[in-house]
């Protein structure tokens, strides 16, 4: 895992539709860099459809969602339709960022280990500095633990 503070690896990727996008599109921006291990599985599709019944509320605390797995472009557009996601989904298929931001690692299924994409998302600040680590995903919960920590700012009680 990245600590926080430092700064956030860049990166230039592929979105669903073979735009390069990069770290320096959003500089200036919160982001909520999530890293999760295949499009169209049960937990992922929980995990970004969580985001995309909040985006509205992400999208007012002025926080960029953006997904990231080792899924191809193709596999990314047909997720999207789908799941109608209002957010970026880059393609990562050598690993390069992923291995980059310390989310490739060591899992166990049913008693069995592997490696795998760790389901990790960097909060990244407007300075490109990572500002907050949420390595412990609560994938039907997602929107609120980012936000839990880049909250809206609460109304002043009179």
């Amino acid at each position: 895992m990245l600590s926080i503070g430092t700064q956030a690896p860049s990166f230039s990727l592929p979105n669903q539709d073979g735009t390069m996008l990069s770290l320096a599109d959003f500089k200036g921006k919160k982001i909520a860099l999530y890293f999760y291990p295949k499009d169209s599985t049960p937990t992922c599709t929980v995990q970004a459809c969580n985001l995309r019944d909040h985006i509205s509320l992400l999208k007012k605390a002025v926080i960029e969602v953006i997904g990231i797995s080792m899924d191809s472009e193709k596999r990314h557009q047909n997720f999207i339709k789908k799941n109608q996601l209002p957010f970026p989904l880059l393609s990562d298929e050598e690993g390069v960022v992923v291995k980059a931001y310390q989310a490739w690692g060591e899992k166990t299924l049913f008693g069995k280990n592997y490696m795998g994409i760790l389901r990790t998302t960097y909060l990244i600040d407007e300075k490109g500095l990572v500002a907050h680590v949420i390595d412990k995903v609560a994938s039907k919960d997602h929107a609120a633990q980012i936000l839990s920590v880049w909250a809206l700012p609460k109304a002043s009680k009179k």
